[in-house]
């Protein structure tokens, strides 16, 4: 097959597009898409300060990558949840993103969870959850709050992450498969920012297939880590995903035209004023002073106290 803009061979054909290009259009064409996303949904400019979140695989780095040849002020953030009883599995991915940092001469922060709060997200999850269930929730807690953290105390103006169009189709099918409508209501590639502690937060990967962000991290040359966390075995989202990959195979672009369809609906008034979930006033936690509705301390205020005092008590 050859590339639509020129004689060589295709190193992939987008089928949704009805689209092959070779390696250098490739590449030319994914980053020319990310700036076109960026600016028909405003989500940044050249005078903002950027801070997006790598975990050290594809998608986020490729994220960084086209972001700082595109001329953006952007630095990273890594968040060590120490995810290495079994595997090496936090190491690896921080050992990727420093690399890439260092080969780029971009600058990275580092939050270990450990050092911040004295124990691992698996350690964590056995003393609070008691193994009911996976570690997911108090690692997406986590992850939120220093994200939301660290993007407000060193002046950021915008949180990016590397979120593509197959993470956000999995969470929407699930969402609408239990009627979510707190979650569905927030759905966004782009989540304002509040004055009550809240930083913008956007998704600039949000239209771009899972292959697609694949195909520019391999064609770019760029060492990320391959390996699922290994609390993801099993992960509904995981489930989700492999269900509308079949579908996305008899219908080429069910996904993109789902996501979309539901970003016009929401624009349309899916969700009118009435229908809104009322999420409480927000105020500051009393603890960290982060953004919370509840009385006095916020979720991960309360979640990592419990860590703590569970923790004290088989000492």
């Amino acid at each position: 097959m050859k590339c639509r803009k020129c004689t060589r061979s295709a190193v992939i054909n987008m089928r949704q597009h009805k689209l092959a290009l070779c390696s250098e259009h490739y590449i030319e064409w994914f980053t020319f898409q990310t700036q076109r996303f960026i600016q028909e949904y405003q989500m940044f400019d050249l005078n903002n300060r950027l801070l997006v979140a790598v975990s050290g695989g594809k998608d986020s780095l490729a994220l960084w990558d086209v972001l700082h040849h595109l001329g953006y002020q952007v630095d990273g953030l890594y968040i060590n949840l120490g995810i290495n009883h079994k595997t090496s599995y936090s190491l690896l991915s921080m050992q990727k993103a420093q690399t890439f940092a260092h080969a780029q001469n971009l600058d990275l922060s580092i939050v270990d969870v450990v050092k911040e709060e004295g124990a691992a997200i698996p350690e964590a999850a056995n003393l609070t959850l008691r193994g009911r269930t996976k570690p997911c929730s108090i690692c997406g807690i986590t992850k939120r709050y220093f994200m939301n953290r660290i993007g407000l105390d060193h002046g950021y103006d915008v949180l990016l992450t590397g979120h593509n169009l197959d993470d956000e189709v999995a969470v929407l099918f699930g969402n609408t498969l239990n009627w979510q409508s707190g979650y569905l209501l927030r759905q966004s590639p782009v989540l304002e920012g509040s004055a009550e502690g809240f930083i913008r937060k956007v998704k600039p990967f949000f239209r771009f297939y899972e292959r697609e962000t694949a195909a520019y991290t391999f064609l770019r040359g760029i060492d990320y880590i391959q390996d699922e966390c290994p609390h993801a075995i099993g992960a509904k989202t995981i489930y989700y995903k492999e269900v509308l990959n079949q579908l996305e195979t008899k219908r080429p672009g069910l996904k993109l035209n789902f996501y979309l369809s539901f970003l016009k609906a929401k624009a349309e008034g899916l969700f009118s004023p009435e229908a809104h979930i009322k999420i409480g006033d927000l105020h500051p936690c009393e603890n960290c002073g982060q953004p919370t509705t509840a009385p006095q301390f916020c979720t991960y205020c309360r979640m990592w106290e419990q860590v703590r005092s569970t923790k004290s008590s088989l000492v």
